[in-house]
């Protein structure tokens, strides 16, 4: 079944965006990694499957937790780019980078005791995977989805620099893409599906037991971390722009020094949700 109705996954999806993506995008609270290898009693035996993986941001961050990581990703561009962070965070002896799909599943690659998806299940086949990944899973083993936690305000009022603009930027891209959501070759006019919950109920997964790793830290971002993060986006992802990337470019760090000379924005550190999903055991 397609992820949602009238849209078809293909591989521009994230092109582009790799190069972006550690500069731009905030990292989940401090201590996120900490908490999930807690509560799944990680040990050195354990294997961990991080589907959409990305350049390795949660893959690398539980790494020194478990005994194997194998992250996979469809973009050629992310693996490439979580193979360096893993070797320069010193976990390269512990992890794998592997270029499919979810879909493609379970490709010989054995039991896990947990896998997790960072904010990256609502591009997946919502019958097909959860099923098949039920089914890679050790009795009793976990599934873990790590995203900002929603419901907290966060301002940058009492913080030295200006929050940056994020609604006139997204006003930005739909003038220069156009007012339904790209993604890929295709456009998502209802945005991405959610209720992840129904889903792997019925693919017969208990839970989910919720943690909140809390956040709040002060972050100080650049003009160029913003660009970075707008560019890290699928719906904003470089080649949706073809000729007119310098040129959106070029507005959106205009729209940047309007809203702050300095260069410089302040943002809190939003809170992540780990939600935990268990199979029988």
């Amino acid at each position: 079944m397609d992820m949602t109705a009238g849209w078809q996954w293909d591989e521009t999806l994230f092109a582009g965006t790799a190069a972006f993506y550690r500069r731009g995008r905030i990292p989940y609270a401090p201590g996120t990694a900490e908490v999930i290898a807690k509560v799944l009693a990680a040990d050195s035996t354990q294997r961990v499957l991080d589907v959409g993986c990305g350049p390795g941001t949660i893959g690398v961050s539980l790494a020194p937790y478990f005994g194997e990581v194998v992250g996979l990703d469809p973009d050629p561009e992310m693996i490439a780019e979580a193979e360096l962070w893993a070797d320069g965070a010193g976990v390269a002896h512990r992890t794998s980078w592997l270029r499919m799909r979810a879909e493609d599943l379970p490709a010989g690659l054995g039991t896990f005791d947990a896998v997790t998806f960072g904010q990256s299940f609502h591009w997946v086949d919502r019958d097909l995977v959860p099923a098949t990944i039920y089914a890679m899973l050790r009795p009793g083993g976990a599934l873990v989805h790590i995203a900002e936690w929603k419901n907290e305000m966060r301002t940058a009022e009492g913080l030295p620099h200006p929050a940056a603009p994020y609604t006139a930027i997204e006003d930005l891209v739909r003038q220069y893409l156009g007012p339904v959501r790209r993604a890929g070759q295709g456009t998502l006019p209802h945005g991405t599906p959610g209720d992840e919950a129904a889903v792997l109920a019925r693919a017969g997964f208990d839970g989910p037991d919720q943690h909140i790793v809390r956040g709040g830290q002060h972050l100080v971002r650049t003009e160029d971390d913003v660009v970075a993060g707008t560019f890290s986006l699928s719906y904003a992802a470089p080649h949706l722009f073809g000729a007119l990337r310098d040129a959106f470019e070029a507005e959106l760090r205009r729209l940047l020094r309007d809203e702050s000379p300095s260069g410089l924005f302040s943002e809190r550190q939003p809170s992540a949700e780990v939600r935990i999903w268990y199979t029988e055991d």
